[in-house]
């Protein structure tokens, strides 16, 4: 997967380029989809840098072996991202998640 196929997948499901963070809480790593998106006035990053934050995400998601996982859950969550509350979407990374789970 790259980042720009991460942002499609997400610009198809709730039709704007929403952030995305990766966040370990509660022992679980999770992708976060963020209530920023790209075509805001407000979004602090240029182009550029959206596009090479997107590779990076898109690169440990498919080193991990999860795109599967993510393309699924996005196609079928009913939940969206609005202010204060990102769709959280669990990844299973197996043996991986400690190289993340470690303080």
């Amino acid at each position: 997967m790259t980042g720009e196929q991460l942002r499609q997948a997400i610009a198809n499901k709730w039709d704007f380029s929403y952030d995305v963070q990766l966040r370990k809480t509660q022992g679980k790593i999770f992708l976060q989809v963020m209530w920023r998106y790209q075509e805001q006035k407000s979004f602090e990053m240029n182009e550029a840098d959206f596009v090479q934050h997107l590779d990076a995400i898109a690169s440990y998601l498919s080193d991990w072996g999860v795109v599967d996982q993510v393309q699924k859950f996005i196609e079928t969550t009913k939940d969206r991202p609005r202010l204060g509350k990102a769709v959280s979407i669990p990844l299973q990374i197996g043996e991986r998640s400690l190289e993340w789970l470690m303080e």
